[in-house]
């Protein structure tokens, strides 16, 4: 089974790469849900991993929904060109028209900017598809439109909640798109969702990291969070999926 992980930094990437990871997805800003991260992360992760696993970044301007106006769409489109000739193996993205469905038109427009920059890109349709008001319908979209793969956790919170859903969505996809088990998934889930159809899991396999800096400001988390914690890949969940995987 292929292990997918989330980084957000070089350091993460190169832990991934240690650990066994078949891939990473590249973002900044996990606490947002994930942004596009910058061309110097890309560059400074690619030296890390070395050829030893896909790199493959998130496509997402800003946090919110997934509902892009025109001017974002072209700054994606820049985004992808930009990542896919660096050397990234594909791109993660996702748009959703405002009632949920699945925007076929922008999802075409911002394909077909990654396949003119590497007409081998892979294209992962991310956790948006959660949002719709049927995945498994989505499925088809995806399939004519092209794409690899897509991630989800069933339109649940976890994986474990998604997992009926999750297989049907393998099912449907009938072997043209790999469906991606991710979102709150836990190491003792992956082999049920082996024994549901899936055959790749996405974890973020983070670690909080609080910061004690005495009197320090809190510069825009107005929720209380503390403004100095921040996420590091964990090696021993890294290294506890690979093993669930197989």
């Amino acid at each position: 089974m292929k292990l997918e992980i989330a980084v957000v930094s070089a350091e993460g990437a190169g832990i991934a790469a240690a650990e066994g990871a078949d891939r990473i997805e590249l973002c900044s800003s996990l606490e947002l849900g994930g942004i596009t991260p910058s061309q110097g992360l890309m560059e400074a992760a690619a030296e890390r991993v070395d050829g030893r696993l896909e790199i493959h970044p998130l496509i997402r301007c800003r946090p919110g929904d997934f509902s892009y106006s025109p001017a974002e769409l072209d700054t994606m489109e820049r985004e992808i060109r930009s990542l896919l000739m660096q050397g990234a193996h594909g791109v993660v993205l996702g748009a959703l028209k405002p009632g949920g469905e699945v925007d076929a038109p922008a999802m075409r427009r911002l394909a077909e900017s990654g396949r003119n920059a590497n007409p081998l890109a892979q294209l992962t349709f991310h956790r948006a598809i959660d949002q719709t008001p049927d995945a498994v319908a989505a499925v088809d979209v995806l399939m004519d439109l092209g794409f690899t793969r897509v991630l989800s956790s069933g339109r649940s919170a976890s994986v474990h909640e998604g997992l009926d859903t999750l297989a049907r969505m393998a099912r449907r996809s009938a072997g043209r798109l790999q469906v991606m088990a991710g979102g709150g998934l836990r190491i003792i889930d992956i082999p049920a969702v082996r024994r549901s159809g899936m055959d790749a899991v996405h974890l973020s396999a983070k670690q909080r990291v609080p910061v004690s800096v005495s009197g320090a400001l809190s510069l825009g988390t107005g929720d209380g969070a503390d403004p100095a914690a921040y996420y590091v890949t964990d090696a021993a969940v890294v290294r506890a999926a690979r093993m669930a995987c197989g």
